[in-house]
Formats: C-alpha cells, sequence, structure tokens
C-alpha cells in the first residue's frame, strides 16, 4: 500500500475534521499528506477550517490506527478509494459532504451507467415486497445497479431481487467491513461480494452505531442517479435518505399507498411535498431518467463507430462503460502507447465522437 494511503486514512481519524471540512482541505492542499505537513498558519488560512481544527491536525499523532488499518485492508483485499482517486464514485463526488475516504469489497464498477437506490421499511408488508421484486425485474434489462443499505425490508429484498435477476447490486454499511449487520445477512453478503459489493466510510471496528445510520443514508443517496422509496412510515431512515438525494438534486420516486396505511405515510407525503415523483412502474421510471433515449443515440453511436480504427475502438469501448473516464484510466486499461492515445483521442474528438471535460474526464458525446 502506498505512503499517502496511511496520511488519508489517518485525515479521516482527525477530531473536529468530518467529512465536508476534508473535502476543504484537499482541495486547498491537493493530498492529505500535504494537510498534515502544513504549518498551522497555513492551515488557519484555508477558508472554513479555523483554528481548532488547524490544531487538531497539528496535535495529531495517532498514525498507529491509521497503520492497523492498513494491514485490515491489506489482509483482507479492500480497496480503499480516496476522494481524489478516478475510481471514486463520480455522483457521490458532487455532493458537498461527500466523504473523504471508502473502503470497498465487490466487484462492481461503483460509477456504472446507472445506478438506483430501492429503500423503504425494515417492516415492509407482502405489497411492499411484491413491487419491489416487480420493479426489479422489469429494470433487468437495462442493467441497473441497485444501491441500498443491506437492512431488513425493502433493503434486503431489493439485493436479493438484484442477485435473481443478475443485476450487480452494492450494500452500503453503518459500520466496519469487519462485520455485517444485521448478522441475519450473512449470507446475502457473501453473495453480493460476488455480484456487486459492500461500501463503508468507517474503519474496522466501528459499531452500527444510531448516528452512524444517516451517514451511511447520504452515500445511498450521492450515489445514485435516483432513489426510490418503496414504503416508509413519516419517520425513518429511509424519509431521511429520500430528503438527502431531493437536496442533492437527484431524482426521487415514491410508490404511493393507501391513505390509511402508516408504512405508506412517508411515501405519501413525499409526493405531497412534491419532494418525490409519484412512481407506478418500471417503464416510468426508465422514461423520466431518459434511459430510452440514452438507448436510442447508443444506437446511433453505434452505426457511426463502423468506420473507427482499432485503436479508437478500444477507447470508445472504454468510454461506454461509464458517463465519464480519466485520461489516467485509458492509459492504464487500454494498453495503448501515450501516442496512439493522443492521436486517437485527436480523430475521435474531431470527428464528435467524444467530448473533452473538465479535470482530464473524457465521455462519449
Amino acid at each position: 500500500m502506498p505512503n499517502d494511503l496511511l496520511y488519508q486514512i489517518a485525515l479521516t481519524l482527525v477530531p473536529n475534521i468530518g467529512a465536508v471540512q476534508a473535502k476543504i482541505l484537499v482541495d486547498h492542499f491537493g493530498d492529505a499528506e500535504s494537510i498534515f505537513k502544513a504549518s498551522l498558519k497555513k492551515l488557519n488560512a484555508v477558508e472554513n477550517i479555523g483554528e481548532v481544527r488547524s490544531e487538531s491536525i497539528k496535535a495529531f499523532d495517532n498514525f498507529e490506527k491509521a497503520q492497523e488499518e492498513i494491514d485490515f485492508i491489506e489482509k483482507y483485499k479492500i480497496q480503499p478509494i480516496f476522494i481524489t482517486d478516478t475510481n471514486y464514485p463520480q455522483r457521490l463526488l458532487k455532493c458537498y459532504d461527500a466523504p473523504a475516504l471508502l473502503y470497498y469489497r465487490g466487484n462492481a464498477d461503483l460509477n456504472h451507467t446507472k445506478i438506483i437506490s430501492i429503500i423503504g421499511t425494515r417492516n415492509n408488508t407482502d405489497y411492499g415486497k411484491q413491487v419491489t421484486e416487480k420493479l426489479v425485474a422489469d429494470l433487468a434489462d437495462e442493467n441497473v445497479l441497485v444501491l441500498s443499505g443491506l437492512a431488513f425490508g425493502i433493503d434486503a429484498i431489493a439485493h436479493k431481487a438484484a442477485l435473481q435477476n443478475n443485476l450487480p447490486t452494492v450494500g452500503v454499511l453503518a459500520h466496519g467491513l469487519d462485520t455485517i449487520y444485521p448478522s441475519h445477512h450473512k449470507g446475502l453478503a457473501k453473495e453480493m461480494l460476488q455480484q456487486g459489493g459492500l461500501l463503508t466510510e468507517f474503519i474496522k471496528q466501528t459499531k452500527p452505531d444510531k448516528h452512524n445510520f444517516p451517514k451511511r443514508n447520504r452515500i445511498v443517496a450521492g450515489m445514485a442517479d435516483a432513489t426510490i422509496v418503496v414504503e416508509t412510515a413519516i419517520k425513518g431512515g429511509s424519509m431521511i435518505t429520500a430528503e438527502l438525494a431531493h437536496n442533492y438534486n437527484r431524482d426521487v420516486f415514491a410508490l404511493p399507498g393507501k391513505t390509511t396505511d402508516s408504512k405508506s405515510a412517508g411515501c405519501n407525503y413525499l409526493i405531497k411535498q412534491k419532494h418525490a415523483t409519484l412512481l407506478t412502474d418500471a417503464q416510468q421510471l426508465i422514461e423520466m431518467l431518459g434511459w430510452q433515449k440514452k438507448k436510442a443515440k447508443a444506437k446511433a453511436q453505434k452505426e457511426l463507430f463502423i468506420d473507427l480504427s482499432a485503436d479508437e475502438r478500444v477507447i470508445v469501448d472504454l468510454l461506454k462503460e461509464r458517463d465519464s473516464v480519466h485520461i489516467d484510466e485509458l492509459f492504464i486499461k487500454s494498453g495503448l502507447s501515450s501516442s496512439a492515445i493522443a492521436a486517437s483521442m485527436l480523430s475521435l474528438e474531431l470527428q464528435n465522437v467524444l467530448i473533452s471535460l473538465p479535470g482530464k474526464m473524457y465521455r462519449l458525446a
């Protein structure tokens, strides 16, 4: 493991430094090591950091705990993903309070082309189970990644439905990767590692305490194109996740229920407040997210790609996997020389096949 990981983990352990402050500091200094090596004066000069947080950084000396986490990561083949890494979930990165560091086990692409979060009550009805299973089954042809929180009820139903329909599914945890909560879902979690994964911002031995769940929920909301609330009471974690998604300016959908059913009260409230769109079926979701248009566009692109060179095809195939890809990743995954990459990228841009984005990112036109 690179030495900079030690500083990345340490940054998340500094008292008084939360996700928002960590992101501000990384944006300012560029990397975690530079934050720790900066003078108190330079730290104080960073907007919204202040003297107390600056002193906390300078006083931090528990690098042993960070090293213990590295040992754990190496032993269990966990993938750490820092906020500056190209494979960091790009949708989540747009959120002001995105975690500085994520820990991931699995094989799903966290920048999958289509990601939806399906959430709801732990005490679902038969109706909730049926509509969740049907919704996921009807989305199978769209190759969506299903995201949820591995909790009892709707979360577990969504994960299981994804597995049954050969869709990748990722569980976001409110604790470290050294345990599974609830323990009843250890078998489900093991299956998900083969067809999806497990993701958390918490180090090992972090217990699933109550205050960790809203933090977990913001990842569930921030990583997805849309959040779908199946059943929920007027109060609870699903309502928090839905409001977070709404505040992140993401699409939120809710399945309506009887006005007398307490387990649908939250869904009905979100619809009434216009914080969620009433959802009736998968086709409505596909249309509202513009996925049909993307399919038509992909068909047109396929015809356009007929005359591409072999090198250009390699790059296009890599760009098809994601909404956007960093130039460094294209270099690594393509296996092409730097001159071949440069020539092909220029040619594709002139043909209006790809578009250059800020931060050395590229996407198909």
